[in-house]
C-alpha cells in the first residue's frame, strides 16, 4: 500500500502516527509499539500489549461518521456502548436501550471502521434471565453487525451467561465495579468497592471472569489502589474508567472527552476539547449569515 506523502523522519514515530496516520507507520515499520504495527486490532493484540506493557486506549463511537473519525486517529478499541441510552436518545440511565437499537449503532460503526477492534454491549435484559438467551442476542450481535466482541456487565452471577457465549467461540469483555445497568439496585452511581467485603469480591469475580475465558474486562469507578492490584494480579487486559492509572487501558464516552456535552463532569473525566462552543458558535454564524442574506454568496450558487 503506497503512499504520495512522504512523512519527516525527523518526527519520532509517535508523532508521525498522528500527523500521517497509522497507515504509514505500518507500512513502514517504523511503530515501535505493538499497537502501531497492528494493521488491525485483534483481541490477541490487547494481550501482547498488556505483556509489553503498552497503554491500551478505548473510546465510545455510535454512528458512523464520529466512528471513522476515531478509528483513522489510531484508536485500539472502539465500544459500541449503551451509553447510546444517554448520549444519543437522551435517557436519563442505560436501561432504555433495545438489542435491536444496539444492533443498529453497531452496524453504523462496524461500517466504518477499518482497524480497531469493535466491542459492542448487551443491553440490559438480553443476558441476565438465562444462558440461552443471551447466547442468542450475542449470536445477532455478531452476524447482525459484524463486531468483533460483546461486553457484559456484572461477576459470578453473569458467569454462566459469559461461558455459554464464550463456548460458542464469541469473545467476551467484561465489566466490574460501577455497573450502570445496575444503577436501580445501587440507587447512586457512587464509588463502588470501596469496603473490604465488596472488593474482595470484586477481586474474585475478576477472576472468575478471567478463568472462563474474558479477553479484558473494564473496572468502572472503583478506587485506584485496588484497580492496580487485580490488574496486576490477571493475565488478561484491564479497562480503566474512573479506576486510576494502573489499568491497562482506559476509557472515555466520546461525547463526554469532546466535550459535546457539559452537563456531565464526574472527576475521571477529562476534556480534550470544547464542542460545545464550538458547534454553537458555528450554527448561531449559520444562521447569522442567512439571517443577512450573505449566504449563499454567489460563489456558493449555481
Amino acid at each position: 500500500m503506497g503512499t504520495s506523502r512522504q512523512p519527516d523522519l525527523s518526527i519520532k514515530p509517535s508523532e508521525r502516527l498522528i500527523q500521517y496516520g497509522v497507515a504509514w507507520v505500518v507500512e513502514q515499520g517504523e511503530g515501535m509499539s505493538i499497537a502501531s504495527r497492528a494493521k488491525r486490532i485483534t483481541t490477541n493484540t490487547l494481550q501482547e500489549m498488556k505483556a509489553n506493557k503498552e497503554k491500551i486506549a478505548m473510546l465510545t463511537a455510535y454512528d458512523y461518521s464520529l466512528a471513522r473519525l476515531v478509528d483513522s486517529s489510531g484508536i485500539d478499541v472502539i465500544l459500541v456502548g449503551d451509553s447510546a441510552s444517554n448520549v444519543m436518545a437522551g435517557h436519563e440511565t442505560t436501561v432504555p436501550i433495545t438489542l435491536d437499537q444496539m444492533i443498529y449503532h453497531a452496524q453504523s460503526v462496524v461500517r466504518a471502521v477499518q482497524r480497531a477492534l469493535v466491542v459492542v454491549d448487551m443491553p440490559f435484559g438480553t443476558y441476565q434471565s438465562d444462558s440461552n438467551n443471551a447466547l442468542k442476542s450475542a449470536i445477532r450481535i455478531m452476524k447482525e453487525t459484524g463486531g468483533h466482541a460483546v461486553k457484559l456487565e456484572g461477576g459470578r452471577e453473569v458467569l454462566p451467561a459469559v461461558r455459554k457465549i464464550i463456548d460458542a467461540g464469541i469473545p467476551v469483555m467484561g465489566h466490574l465495579g460501577l455497573t450502570p445497568q445496575s444503577i436501580y439496585k445501587f440507587g447512586t452511581y457512587s464509588v463502588r468497592a470501596k469496603q473490604d467485603e465488596e472488593a474482595a469480591r470484586l477481586m474474585e469475580d475478576a477472576m472468575d471472569l478471567q478463568e472462563a475465558g474474558c479477553f479484558s474486562i473494564v473496572f468502572e469507578k472503583i478506587p485506584a489502589k485496588l484497580a492496580a492490584e487485580v490488574s496486576s494480579s490477571l493475565t488478561i487486559p484491564t479497562i480503566g474508567i474512573g479506576a486510576g492509572v494502573d489499568c491497562d487501558g482506559q476509557v472515555l464516552v466520546l461525547h463526554d472527552m469532546l466535550g459535546i456535552t457539559q452537563e456531565f463532569s464526574p472527576r475521571f473525566l477529562r476534556r480534550y476539547a470544547d464542542l460545545e462552543n464550538t458547534i454553537d458558535a458555528a450554527i448561531t454564524g449559520y444562521i447569522s449569515d442567512v439571517r443577512a442574506k450573505s449566504f449563499p454568496s454567489d460563489d456558493e450558487s449555481y
